[in-house]
């Protein structure tokens, strides 16, 4: 049974061999379909890796308090939601003047109005910055915060509106490669900031904020320069395994310094951050989903063609087919025949799909700067599937070619 085995793999090769190109053409939408699920799986992949990091980065204890509601959007923003007022510093100060016992700390973050915030040294300039006003608690609610170097500001800086700043650490690297950041003078939107500290390059940030953009400065500093701002958001720190609480005695006293009627809903948004995390995990999951099904529609189209070219195969091959039967080849050997034909087909196109996902999804995990790599179950579920093809799609031509009256396929011309 062995040998038999061999003689099918043998003859699958060699009818490969023979017609290059047109096998190649056959099974290109296998190969797309297994290119795509193997670059689904290996992006997944580094995500979770990501995301782990991520949920240590941001602190299993933390909440995020908005004006807007949080996460991922399907629809336009909601009238209501628009018209509601901005948070405020006093709104922030209540949730940590008692009434919160599970509360540990509040960082208070002030952001400009639609400005788009720039850095520049001498000729070095970086822009797009997540540029903030904050009290010395940012250094203790973010988990990711950690000074590389220098020092965060203090109270005495914040109540004398000292012009200070602490810069992330590729903020730094792009300002001075070759040069010690700490004393430096640096311009931010068009004001005159010395650095006093860079931030150590967080662990698993995920989504479009890079935090490690980060352009801080102390917040009463802040208000002196932007009078008119009134944009703020809070970031609550809960003792451990107390952030649920936390969270609902932050909600009551916000309701009631909002003075949001009891039967209306809330005029702000409170994100943990695990559902940020289930949020982002939807999303991926929807991502993933739809190019599944378009792994699919690759893998059906290639089936189809393998399918069509096995049948052509079997009318070109109509004697040779009459000839083994005439020998004593039985129903069962043609049709393992032409089914290891048609796996081998596939299988190969699903070798060439995993080569190829292998190196796209490494060339994009570098370009985007971004872990990933490709589990071993996925090149063995991709092979398998791209094997099962064939064998499905293989049935009814091996089936047509063992079904032939041997006096009527010598016949054949």
């Amino acid at each position: 049974m062995r040998q038999d085995y061999r003689e099918n793999l043998k003859l699958a090769l060699d009818t490969l061999r023979a017609h290059k190109l047109r096998s190649f053409l056959t099974i290109l939408g296998v190969v797309i379909g297994v290119t795509i699920m193997i670059v689904v799986a290996g992006l997944l992949s580094g995500f979770n890796g990501t995301v782990s990091e991520a949920v240590t980065g941001y602190g299993a204890d933390t909440a995020f308090i908005s004006k807007f509601e949080q996460g991922f959007r399907t629809g336009r923003m909601s009238e209501d939601e628009r018209k509601r007022k901005n948070l405020s510093l006093e709104q922030g100060l209540a949730l940590t003047e008692g009434g919160a016992p599970d509360i540990k700390a509040v960082a208070i973050s002030i952001f400009p109005d639609n400005e788009t915030s720039s850095v520049r040294y001498k000729d070095q300039e970086v822009s797009a910055l997540d540029f903030r006003g904050t009290f010395p608690a940012f250094a203790e609610v973010y988990a990711n915060a950690n000074l590389k170097e220098g020092r965060f500001f203090s109270d005495g800086d914040n109540e004398h509106k000292r012009e200070v700043t602490v810069i992330g650490e590729s903020v730094s690297k792009a300002l001075f490669p070759n040069v010690d950041p700490i004393g430096k003078q640096v311009i931010i939107n068009g004001h005159e900031f010395e650095v006093i500290g860079v931030f150590e390059m967080p662990k698993g940030g995920f989504g479009m904020n890079n935090e490690d953009r980060r352009v801080v400065i102390p917040y009463y500093t802040f208000r002196k320069l932007y009078a008119n701002t009134t944009f703020h958001g809070y970031r609550i720190q809960a003792y451990p395994n107390r952030l649920d609480a936390a969270v609902d005695e932050a909600r009551v006293i916000l309701r009631r310094v909002r003075k949001v009627p009891y039967d209306a809903p809330d005029s702000f948004s409170i994100q943990t951050s695990q559902q940020a995390i289930e949020s982002f995990y939807a999303v991926i999951g929807a991502v993933a989903l739809a190019t599944l099904v378009l792994s699919s529609i690759g893998l059906l189209i290639g089936g189809v063609g393998v399918m069509n070219i096995m049948l052509v195969s079997v009318t070109e091959r109509t004697r040779e087919i009459g000839v083994r039967k005439a020998i004593g080849a039985r129903r069962g050997d043609i049709t393992w025949q032409f089914l290891f034909e048609a796996m081998t087909l596939t299988g190969m196109g699903g070798i060439l799909g995993i080569l190829l996902g292998w190196g796209l999804t490494l060339g994009l995990a570098k370009a985007l700067d971004w872990s990933a790599m490709v589990p071993v179950w996925a090149a063995f579920v991709g092979f398998g599937v791209s094997v099962g093809i064939g064998l499905v799609f293989g049935v009814w031509p091996a089936l047509k070619a063992a079904r032939l009256d041997p006096v009527v396929a010598l016949r054949y011309e």
